[in-house]
Protein backbone atom coordinates (compact mmCIF):
# COMPACT_ATOMS: atom_id res chain seq x y z
CA UNK A 1 0.00 0.00 0.00
CA UNK A 2 1.30 3.42 -0.89
CA UNK A 3 1.44 6.03 1.81
CA UNK A 4 -0.54 9.18 1.24
CA UNK A 5 1.63 12.28 1.05
CA UNK A 6 1.06 14.65 3.94
CA UNK A 7 0.39 18.07 2.48
CA UNK A 8 0.95 20.68 5.16
CA UNK A 9 -0.02 23.54 2.86
CA UNK A 10 -3.72 22.63 2.86
CA UNK A 11 -3.89 23.35 6.60
CA UNK A 12 -2.29 26.81 6.39
CA UNK A 13 -5.37 28.83 5.24
CA UNK A 14 -7.37 27.74 8.32
CA UNK A 15 -4.85 26.39 10.81
CA UNK A 16 -2.53 29.40 10.96
CA UNK A 17 -5.30 32.01 11.44
CA UNK A 18 -6.87 29.82 14.11
CA UNK A 19 -3.60 29.59 16.04
CA UNK A 20 -2.99 33.32 15.70
CA UNK A 21 -6.47 34.22 16.97
CA UNK A 22 -6.50 31.77 19.89
CA UNK A 23 -2.96 32.45 21.09
CA UNK A 24 -3.36 36.18 20.44
CA UNK A 25 -6.51 36.30 22.58
CA UNK A 26 -4.94 34.45 25.50
CA UNK A 27 -1.71 36.43 25.15
CA UNK A 28 -3.67 39.69 25.42
CA UNK A 29 -5.68 38.58 28.45
CA UNK A 30 -2.60 37.06 30.11
CA UNK A 31 -0.55 40.22 29.54
CA UNK A 32 -3.18 42.28 31.37
CA UNK A 33 -4.17 39.87 34.15
CA UNK A 34 -1.08 37.67 34.42
CA UNK A 35 -1.12 34.06 33.20
CA UNK A 36 -1.70 32.33 36.58
CA UNK A 37 -4.46 34.80 37.47
CA UNK A 38 -6.06 34.37 34.04
CA UNK A 39 -6.18 30.58 34.36
CA UNK A 40 -7.52 30.74 37.92
CA UNK A 41 -10.18 33.25 36.90
CA UNK A 42 -11.33 31.05 34.01
CA UNK A 43 -11.66 28.01 36.28
CA UNK A 44 -13.27 29.87 39.18
CA UNK A 45 -15.74 31.70 36.94
CA UNK A 46 -16.78 28.49 35.18
CA UNK A 47 -17.16 26.68 38.49
CA UNK A 48 -19.29 29.41 40.00
CA UNK A 49 -21.44 29.63 36.87
CA UNK A 50 -21.99 25.87 36.96
CA UNK A 51 -23.08 25.79 40.60
CA UNK A 52 -24.98 29.05 40.94
CA UNK A 53 -26.33 29.69 37.44
CA UNK A 54 -26.54 26.48 35.39
CA UNK A 55 -28.30 24.46 38.08
CA UNK A 56 -30.63 27.38 38.77
CA UNK A 57 -31.49 27.55 35.07
CA UNK A 58 -31.94 23.78 34.98
CA UNK A 59 -34.42 24.02 37.86
CA UNK A 60 -36.38 26.62 35.90
CA UNK A 61 -36.26 24.41 32.80
CA UNK A 62 -37.62 21.44 34.74
CA UNK A 63 -40.49 23.47 36.18
CA UNK A 64 -41.40 25.19 32.92
CA UNK A 65 -41.04 21.90 31.04
CA UNK A 66 -43.53 20.28 33.41
CA UNK A 67 -45.92 23.23 33.04
CA UNK A 68 -45.63 23.07 29.26
CA UNK A 69 -46.39 19.35 29.22
CA UNK A 70 -49.43 19.87 31.47
CA UNK A 71 -50.64 22.54 29.05
CA UNK A 72 -50.26 20.12 26.15
CA UNK A 73 -51.91 17.22 27.99
CA UNK A 74 -55.04 19.14 28.95
CA UNK A 75 -55.56 21.15 25.77
CA UNK A 76 -54.25 24.56 26.87
CA UNK A 77 -51.83 24.61 23.93
CA UNK A 78 -54.69 23.90 21.52
CA UNK A 79 -56.75 26.65 23.16
CA UNK A 80 -53.92 29.18 22.85
CA UNK A 81 -53.36 28.12 19.26
CA UNK A 82 -56.99 28.78 18.38
CA UNK A 83 -56.97 32.17 20.16
CA UNK A 84 -53.80 33.29 18.36
CA UNK A 85 -54.74 31.87 14.99
CA UNK A 86 -56.60 35.04 13.74
CA UNK A 87 -53.43 37.12 14.30
CA UNK A 88 -51.15 35.05 12.07
CA UNK A 89 -52.24 36.23 8.63
CA UNK A 90 -52.48 40.00 9.23
CA UNK A 91 -49.34 40.25 11.39
CA UNK A 92 -46.97 37.59 10.11
CA UNK A 93 -48.42 36.70 6.70
CA UNK A 94 -48.56 33.07 7.83
CA UNK A 95 -51.39 30.52 7.94
CA UNK A 96 -53.31 30.33 11.19
CA UNK A 97 -51.73 26.99 12.15
CA UNK A 98 -48.38 28.79 12.58
CA UNK A 99 -49.66 29.90 15.98
CA UNK A 100 -49.05 26.36 17.21
CA UNK A 101 -45.36 26.79 16.34
CA UNK A 102 -45.20 30.00 18.38
CA UNK A 103 -46.74 28.33 21.42
CA UNK A 104 -44.52 25.25 21.15
CA UNK A 105 -41.26 27.20 20.85
CA UNK A 106 -42.33 29.57 23.65
CA UNK A 107 -42.81 26.60 25.96
CA UNK A 108 -39.61 24.85 24.88
CA UNK A 109 -36.88 26.00 22.46
CA UNK A 110 -36.22 26.97 18.83
CA UNK A 111 -35.92 23.42 17.41
CA UNK A 112 -39.55 22.69 18.34
CA UNK A 113 -40.61 24.49 15.15
CA UNK A 114 -38.49 22.08 13.10
CA UNK A 115 -40.01 18.93 14.58
CA UNK A 116 -43.43 20.44 13.97
CA UNK A 117 -42.60 21.41 10.38
CA UNK A 118 -41.72 17.78 9.60
CA UNK A 119 -45.42 16.95 10.04
CA UNK A 120 -47.15 17.30 6.67
CA UNK A 121 -50.41 18.00 8.47
CA UNK A 122 -48.68 21.23 9.50
CA UNK A 123 -46.40 22.09 6.55
CA UNK A 124 -49.16 21.47 4.01
CA UNK A 125 -50.75 24.80 4.91
CA UNK A 126 -47.71 26.87 3.85
CA UNK A 127 -46.33 28.27 0.65
CA UNK A 128 -42.58 27.70 0.36
CA UNK A 129 -41.62 31.28 1.18
CA UNK A 130 -43.78 31.13 4.31
CA UNK A 131 -42.44 27.74 5.28
CA UNK A 132 -38.82 28.93 5.11
CA UNK A 133 -39.64 31.96 7.27
CA UNK A 134 -40.70 29.61 10.08
CA UNK A 135 -37.02 29.56 11.10
CA UNK A 136 -37.23 33.26 11.98
CA UNK A 137 -40.76 33.02 13.32
CA UNK A 138 -40.04 30.16 15.71
CA UNK A 139 -36.68 31.48 16.90
CA UNK A 140 -38.24 34.74 18.09
CA UNK A 141 -40.26 32.87 20.72
CA UNK A 142 -37.65 30.24 21.67
CA UNK A 143 -37.27 29.63 25.43
CA UNK A 144 -39.72 32.46 26.03
CA UNK A 145 -41.29 30.96 29.14
CA UNK A 146 -37.87 30.19 30.63
CA UNK A 147 -36.64 33.74 29.98
CA UNK A 148 -39.74 35.34 31.49
CA UNK A 149 -39.72 33.09 34.59
CA UNK A 150 -36.00 33.79 35.09
CA UNK A 151 -36.56 37.56 34.89
CA UNK A 152 -39.46 37.32 37.34
CA UNK A 153 -37.14 35.40 39.65
CA UNK A 154 -34.92 38.49 39.71
CA UNK A 155 -37.81 40.47 41.22
CA UNK A 156 -39.27 42.07 38.08
CA UNK A 157 -42.86 41.32 37.03
CA UNK A 158 -44.08 43.96 34.57
CA UNK A 159 -40.83 44.45 32.66
CA UNK A 160 -40.59 40.88 31.28
CA UNK A 161 -44.01 41.23 29.68
CA UNK A 162 -42.98 44.53 28.11
CA UNK A 163 -40.07 42.58 26.69
CA UNK A 164 -42.47 39.91 25.42
CA UNK A 165 -44.34 42.58 23.45
CA UNK A 166 -41.02 43.80 22.07
CA UNK A 167 -40.09 40.27 21.00
CA UNK A 168 -43.49 39.94 19.31
CA UNK A 169 -42.83 43.11 17.29
CA UNK A 170 -39.30 41.96 16.45
CA UNK A 171 -40.73 38.66 15.25
CA UNK A 172 -43.07 40.46 12.85
CA UNK A 173 -40.14 42.38 11.34
CA UNK A 174 -37.88 39.34 11.12
CA UNK A 175 -40.51 37.01 9.63
CA UNK A 176 -41.81 39.42 7.01
CA UNK A 177 -38.31 40.57 6.07
CA UNK A 178 -37.25 36.97 5.59
CA UNK A 179 -40.28 36.32 3.39
CA UNK A 180 -39.35 39.34 1.30
CA UNK A 181 -35.77 38.08 0.91
CA UNK A 182 -36.94 34.61 -0.12
CA UNK A 183 -39.46 35.85 -2.70
CA UNK A 184 -36.88 38.22 -4.19
CA UNK A 185 -34.33 35.39 -4.52
CA UNK A 186 -36.83 32.70 -5.59
CA UNK A 187 -40.01 34.26 -7.05
CA UNK A 188 -41.51 30.82 -7.75
CA UNK A 189 -41.70 30.12 -4.01
CA UNK A 190 -44.49 32.69 -3.78
CA UNK A 191 -46.94 30.19 -5.29
CA UNK A 192 -45.33 26.80 -4.67
CA UNK A 193 -46.69 24.76 -1.77
CA UNK A 194 -44.23 23.58 0.87
CA UNK A 195 -45.83 20.11 0.99
CA UNK A 196 -48.96 18.29 -0.01
CA UNK A 197 -51.66 18.82 2.57
CA UNK A 198 -52.59 15.80 4.68
CA UNK A 199 -55.78 15.58 6.71
CA UNK A 200 -55.64 15.24 10.49
CA UNK A 201 -55.23 17.19 13.70
CA UNK A 202 -51.88 18.89 14.28
CA UNK A 203 -49.80 18.56 17.42
CA UNK A 204 -52.40 16.62 19.39
CA UNK A 205 -51.52 13.32 21.01
CA UNK A 206 -54.12 10.62 21.30
CA UNK A 207 -55.28 10.18 24.86
CA UNK A 208 -56.80 6.95 26.13
CA UNK A 209 -60.23 7.56 27.52
CA UNK A 210 -59.72 5.20 30.47
CA UNK A 211 -56.64 6.91 31.76
CA UNK A 212 -57.27 8.40 35.17
CA UNK A 213 -56.76 12.07 35.87
CA UNK A 214 -54.01 11.44 38.44
CA UNK A 215 -52.08 9.27 35.99
CA UNK A 216 -52.29 11.90 33.26
CA UNK A 217 -51.08 14.66 35.60
CA UNK A 218 -48.23 12.56 37.00
CA UNK A 219 -47.03 11.38 33.60
CA UNK A 220 -47.20 14.89 32.16
CA UNK A 221 -45.20 16.34 35.07
CA UNK A 222 -42.53 13.65 34.90
CA UNK A 223 -42.22 13.71 31.10
CA UNK A 224 -42.12 17.50 31.02
CA UNK A 225 -39.57 17.59 33.84
CA UNK A 226 -37.37 15.11 32.00
CA UNK A 227 -37.50 17.32 28.91
CA UNK A 228 -36.53 20.25 31.12
CA UNK A 229 -33.48 18.35 32.35
CA UNK A 230 -32.42 17.78 28.74
CA UNK A 231 -32.80 21.49 27.98
CA UNK A 232 -30.92 22.39 31.16
CA UNK A 233 -28.05 20.06 30.25
CA UNK A 234 -27.92 21.56 26.75
CA UNK A 235 -27.58 25.04 28.28
CA UNK A 236 -24.49 24.19 30.36
CA UNK A 237 -21.80 24.28 27.60
CA UNK A 238 -22.99 27.64 26.31
CA UNK A 239 -23.11 29.17 29.78
CA UNK A 240 -19.67 27.91 30.80
CA UNK A 241 -17.87 28.62 27.53
CA UNK A 242 -19.55 31.75 26.20
CA UNK A 243 -20.41 33.44 29.49
CA UNK A 244 -16.94 32.86 30.96
CA UNK A 245 -15.30 34.42 27.91
CA UNK A 246 -17.74 37.35 27.80
CA UNK A 247 -17.35 38.01 31.52
CA UNK A 248 -13.55 38.10 31.22
CA UNK A 249 -14.02 40.68 28.46
CA UNK A 250 -16.60 42.61 30.54
CA UNK A 251 -15.52 42.84 34.17
CA UNK A 252 -12.44 44.43 35.69
CA UNK A 253 -10.06 43.50 38.53
CA UNK A 254 -11.24 42.88 42.08
CA UNK A 255 -10.33 45.81 44.33
CA UNK A 256 -7.99 47.15 41.69
CA UNK A 257 -5.78 44.05 41.53
CA UNK A 258 -5.96 40.65 39.86
CA UNK A 259 -5.94 37.68 42.21
CA UNK A 260 -7.54 34.94 40.11
CA UNK A 261 -11.02 35.29 41.63
CA UNK A 262 -14.18 34.57 39.66
CA UNK A 263 -15.60 37.32 37.44
CA UNK A 264 -12.40 39.28 36.98
CA UNK A 265 -11.48 40.49 33.52
CA UNK A 266 -9.94 43.04 31.21
CA UNK A 267 -13.02 45.26 30.57
CA UNK A 268 -12.54 45.24 26.81
CA UNK A 269 -16.23 45.17 25.84
CA UNK A 270 -17.23 48.15 28.05
CA UNK A 271 -14.27 50.11 26.66
CA UNK A 272 -15.39 49.43 23.09
CA UNK A 273 -19.04 50.15 23.95
CA UNK A 274 -18.12 53.43 25.62
CA UNK A 275 -16.78 54.70 22.29
CA UNK A 276 -20.29 54.48 20.80
CA UNK A 277 -22.26 54.54 24.06
CA UNK A 278 -24.68 57.16 22.76
CA UNK A 279 -25.95 54.64 20.21
CA UNK A 280 -26.69 51.97 22.83
CA UNK A 281 -28.15 54.52 25.19
CA UNK A 282 -30.57 55.73 22.53
CA UNK A 283 -31.41 52.28 21.13
CA UNK A 284 -31.58 50.27 24.35
CA UNK A 285 -31.53 52.84 27.13
CA UNK A 286 -28.40 51.24 28.63
CA UNK A 287 -26.97 53.43 31.36
CA UNK A 288 -23.81 51.34 31.72
CA UNK A 289 -21.62 50.12 28.83
CA UNK A 290 -21.13 46.75 30.57
CA UNK A 291 -24.72 45.82 29.68
CA UNK A 292 -23.82 45.41 26.01
CA UNK A 293 -22.43 41.99 26.97
CA UNK A 294 -25.98 40.57 27.20
CA UNK A 295 -27.08 41.09 23.58
CA UNK A 296 -23.65 39.99 22.34
CA UNK A 297 -23.98 36.75 24.32
CA UNK A 298 -27.61 36.24 23.25
CA UNK A 299 -26.39 36.01 19.66
CA UNK A 300 -24.94 32.61 20.50
CA UNK A 301 -27.03 31.31 23.40
CA UNK A 302 -29.78 32.93 25.43
CA UNK A 303 -29.07 30.58 28.33
CA UNK A 304 -25.52 31.90 28.48
CA UNK A 305 -26.84 35.46 28.33
CA UNK A 306 -29.14 34.78 31.29
CA UNK A 307 -26.07 33.62 33.18
CA UNK A 308 -24.72 37.19 33.09
CA UNK A 309 -27.67 38.76 34.88
CA UNK A 310 -26.91 37.76 38.51
CA UNK A 311 -23.42 39.26 38.20
CA UNK A 312 -24.84 42.41 36.60
CA UNK A 313 -27.37 42.70 39.42
CA UNK A 314 -24.65 42.27 42.04
CA UNK A 315 -22.75 45.16 40.44
CA UNK A 316 -25.87 47.37 40.46
CA UNK A 317 -26.02 47.74 36.67
CA UNK A 318 -29.51 46.27 36.25
CA UNK A 319 -32.70 48.33 36.21
CA UNK A 320 -36.23 47.80 34.91
CA UNK A 321 -35.38 49.07 31.44
CA UNK A 322 -32.49 46.62 31.14
CA UNK A 323 -34.75 43.71 32.16
CA UNK A 324 -37.36 44.68 29.54
CA UNK A 325 -34.72 45.02 26.81
CA UNK A 326 -32.92 41.83 27.86
CA UNK A 327 -36.19 39.88 27.75
CA UNK A 328 -37.04 41.20 24.29
CA UNK A 329 -33.65 40.71 22.70
CA UNK A 330 -33.01 37.46 24.58
CA UNK A 331 -36.26 35.94 23.32
CA UNK A 332 -36.06 37.32 19.80
CA UNK A 333 -32.43 36.48 19.10
CA UNK A 334 -32.42 33.36 21.29
CA UNK A 335 -29.02 32.17 20.09
CA UNK A 336 -29.97 32.42 16.42
CA UNK A 337 -26.37 32.49 15.19
CA UNK A 338 -25.92 28.98 16.55
CA UNK A 339 -29.32 27.58 15.50
CA UNK A 340 -30.30 29.16 12.17
CA UNK A 341 -27.81 27.14 10.14
CA UNK A 342 -28.93 23.83 11.62
CA UNK A 343 -32.62 24.74 11.37
CA UNK A 344 -32.48 25.78 7.71
CA UNK A 345 -30.32 22.78 6.90
CA UNK A 346 -32.98 20.58 8.47
CA UNK A 347 -35.64 22.24 6.34
CA UNK A 348 -33.47 21.81 3.23
CA UNK A 349 -32.73 25.50 2.51
CA UNK A 350 -29.19 25.96 3.84
CA UNK A 351 -28.32 28.46 1.10
CA UNK A 352 -30.73 30.97 2.65
CA UNK A 353 -28.98 31.01 6.03
CA UNK A 354 -27.31 34.40 5.51
CA UNK A 355 -30.64 36.00 4.60
CA UNK A 356 -32.31 34.52 7.68
CA UNK A 357 -29.53 35.80 9.94
CA UNK A 358 -29.69 39.29 8.43
CA UNK A 359 -33.47 39.46 8.83
CA UNK A 360 -33.29 38.24 12.41
CA UNK A 361 -30.58 40.75 13.30
CA UNK A 362 -32.93 43.57 12.35
CA UNK A 363 -35.78 41.85 14.16
CA UNK A 364 -33.82 41.67 17.42
CA UNK A 365 -32.85 45.34 17.23
CA UNK A 366 -36.50 46.29 16.69
CA UNK A 367 -37.51 44.10 19.64
CA UNK A 368 -35.04 45.86 21.94
CA UNK A 369 -36.04 49.30 20.66
CA UNK A 370 -39.76 48.62 21.21
CA UNK A 371 -39.14 47.22 24.70
CA UNK A 372 -37.07 50.26 25.66
CA UNK A 373 -39.70 52.76 24.58
CA UNK A 374 -42.51 50.71 26.11
CA UNK A 375 -40.65 50.83 29.41
CA UNK A 376 -40.19 54.58 29.06
CA UNK A 377 -43.94 54.92 28.53
CA UNK A 378 -44.66 52.61 31.47
CA UNK A 379 -42.32 54.68 33.70
CA UNK A 380 -44.32 57.81 32.90
CA UNK A 381 -47.64 56.27 33.93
Amino acid sequence: MSKKNFNIWKFIPTGIPCLVIVFGMFAYIGSVMGVPEMLNTIMNTSHDLLLNTCFYLMAICVITGAIGKIFMEFGVVSLLEKLLRPLMRPLFNLPGVASLGAVMTFLSDNPAIISLSKDKRFSGYFKKYQFISLTNFGTAFGMGLIVIVFMMGQGYFVEPFLGLIGAFCGCIVSTRLMQRFVVKAFPAYLEENAAERVAGNIGEEEVEEDRRMFSRILNALLDGGKTGVDVGMAIIPGVLLISTFVMIMTFGPSDGTYNGAAYEGVELLPWLASKVNIVFEWLFGFQDPHLIAFPITALGAVGAALGLIPSFAAEGWIDGNAIAVFTAIGMCWSGYLSTHTAMLDSLGYRELTSKAILAHTFGGLVAALVAHWLFMLYALI
